[in-house]
């Protein structure tokens, strides 16, 4: 049975995600603002807000969450056409090198996505995320320097909330995805949450794990101390020197 809907006050606290309604799936609350630190206490409690023009705020925490393992020897799937882009190495993947684009490209129309969620108040409170050095992003550019992909999240701990990404070339996004698990997986990292599934996440690797299972290493892992230059600005990935 459904829990009621839960409306937010001015505190920046939430209900626990168990409480989230069964259907539609994942739906707690609605309302408050996206703050920083409101934001950052959804993060930790492994809730995300997702919500179009003309609504409220909604909060969700889905029951299963489709996550890219990261502890799984190949996290990524990566296919024979994408692995020989990967080896060409005619681009460039950089991380925290244009956060704006990136997200202001990720909320451009698509042609099977006519309308976004990505609203400009989503945009500002993810800079401000951004600025506080909790949201990054991994750009890719080509021989031109031409910013063709990309994409950003929220890393908190050992966990990275992947939210969106963008291509303007074939396997752009893909690259970005690719450089972004195998640097994370280095770094001892355990999930990239992709928080809903659909069947392009799912071709590139993406698994279901139920609610309590992501909550539970949510609370293990979400405020290990990071590496000080994990997401430094500028910073260049190689992928020869990551696989």
């Amino acid at each position: 049975m459904s829990q009621p809907l839960i409306f937010l006050d001015d505190s920046p606290y939430f209900p626990s995600a168990d409480l989230a309604q069964e259907e539609p799936n994942g739906l707690l609350a609605v309302g408050g603002d996206l703050s920083v630190v409101r934001l950052t206490k959804a993060y930790q409690n492994g809730i995300f807000p997702w919500y179009c023009e003309d609504e409220p705020i909604l909060w969700w925490s889905p029951d299963p969450r489709c996550v890219f393992n990261l502890t799984d020897e190949n996290p990524i799937h990566i296919s024979k056409s994408l692995r020989r882009r990967l080896k060409k190495d005619n681009y460039q993947v950089v991380i925290n090198n244009d956060f704006k684009t990136v997200i202001q490209s990720c909320s451009m129309p698509r042609s099977k996505q006519p309308d976004t969620w990505i609203l400009p108040e989503m945009q500002s409170a993810y800079l401000a995320l951004h600025q506080a050095k909790i949201a990054h992003s991994v750009e890719v550019y080509d021989e031109e320097s031409n910013l063709i992909g990309g994409l950003y999240g929220v890393s908190l701990g050992k966990f990275f909330f992947g939210e969106s990404m963008f291509s303007t070339k074939p396997d752009a996004s893909k690259i970005a995805l690719a450089h972004l698990a195998a640097y994370l997986k280095r770094a001892h990292f355990i999930l990239i949450d992709c928080q809903v599934p659909n069947e392009h996440l799912y071709s590139l690797g993406a698994v279901d794990i139920s609610r309590d299972n992501f909550l539970r290493l949510l609370s293990k892992h979400a405020k290990t101390e990071q590496p000080q230059n994990l997401f430094e600005m500028n910073k260049k990935l190689s992928w020869r020197k990551l696989s």
